[in-house]
């Protein structure tokens, strides 16, 4: 095993080519004490940043234990969000992956293991007040995302147990918004019938008010920072990132100088049942309903056992996403590749919410 005080850390990053694994990978190459990277990656970016080796493998199948051979962490943020219409496949791919990593880490004596787990993973809580990392994290079992990250908690709960040298960290962020995320996120969750243009500040003229939508967000950045902090720290268990304030409809509003519109929960969730149902929108019902339930997190241990301060509010990070929604961009990897017609087509004939 290397000594990190005489040569760096070797880093191996799962999902290194997404929205978190770019600015986590961006994150440890700015850290004199990461001397490597290994960046896992389902098909292999044109560029290399600095300190990084890409190497690709289907998490589910291949085996990875030479892959986290010799690293000093591993930090686990590969996952597929869709097909929304074939929740066995997510499953096999985020739930069976991860552990296949684990397993691997395990096997390998890894030191340490941060993983990526969610706000999703989190029990129904309360919009009024922040629970801490204690709160239930069973998931809302009517969401493939919430289920998978709620199972992939208990998986944790007895591989730590079974691995008591192993350091051990979850992250549970909330909302993740970048500018160079945004064409990503709208094949993921809005597909390809909503224009990018649409969400220019004056075109939106109402937001629904819906009761439940309360959230919290945060830069990708921040988030990659979060992440290699995990990875240098002497620091276990779980933490809440996000940044402030609590986005909700008066403050989107706010942010597209629109006026809120009161509109029942069962109303938006018929709307967006219909259009999953219908192949046209690829975020699933229950992905809302997922989402009214969440609980605001507190973030107060990653302030100050992680030593973590974000750079940006949560609406900064929401108004780089927009901005970015509005002209298309991305980054030259594969996931976060920019919007164009073709691509938007190419949705289109191989079905929405159907394939990876």
């Amino acid at each position: 095993m290397n000594s990190p005080a005489s040569t760096g850390l070797r880093v191996v990053v799962t999902g290194a080519s997404g929205n978190i694994g770019t600015s986590t990978v961006q994150a440890l190459g700015r850290d004199p004490g990461v001397a490597s990277i290994v960046g896992v990656v389902r098909r292999e970016p044109e560029r290399t940043p600095p300190k990084v080796r890409w190497h690709t493998a289907d998490l589910a199948e291949d085996q990875v234990n030479h892959v986290v051979r010799g690293a000093d962490v591993v930090i686990h943020l590969a996952w597929l969000f869709q097909p929304s219409h074939d929740p066995a496949l997510t499953w096999r791919s985020n739930v069976l992956g991860a552990i296949r990593v684990f397993e691997a880490a395990a096997r390998e004596q890894v030191p340490a293991l941060v993983y990526s787990s969610s706000v999703g993973a989190y029990s129904p809580g309360p919009k009024d007040r922040p629970v801490p990392e204690s709160w239930p994290t069973h998931g809302w079992p009517g969401a493939a995302y919430p289920r998978e990250k709620a199972y992939l908690e208990r998986y944790l709960d007895g591989f730590e147990r079974a691995n008591p040298d192993m350091r051990v960290v979850r992250l549970r962020p909330g909302f993740v918004f970048k500018r160079e995320a945004a064409s990503e996120q709208r094949r993921l969750f809005a597909g390809p019938f909503i224009p990018g243009s649409l969400v220019r500040p004056a075109l939106i003229p109402v937001i629904p008010d819906v009761p439940g939508l309360r959230l919290q967000a945060v830069h990708s950045a921040d988030i990659g920072e979060a992440f290699r902090l995990a990875a240098l720290k002497d620091v276990h268990g779980a933490f809440n990132v996000a940044a402030d304030p609590v986005v909700d409809a008066p403050a989107l509003a706010r942010l597209l100088g629109a006026r809120t519109v009161p509109v029942p929960a069962w109303a938006l969730r018929a709307a967006v049942a219909a259009g999953w149902y219908a192949h046209l929108l690829p975020a699933s019902p229950g992905l809302l309903d997922t989402v009214l339930r969440l609980p605001i997190m507190d973030t107060t241990r990653a302030r100050d056992e992680l030593g973590w301060i974000p750079r940006h509010d949560s609406l900064q990070a929401i108004g780089e996403f927009l901005s970015g929604l509005r002209r298309g961009v991305g980054m030259d990897t594969p996931p976060l590749a920019p919007d164009d017609a073709g691509r938007r087509l190419h949705e289109v004939n191989t079905g929405i919410g159907s394939r990876p």
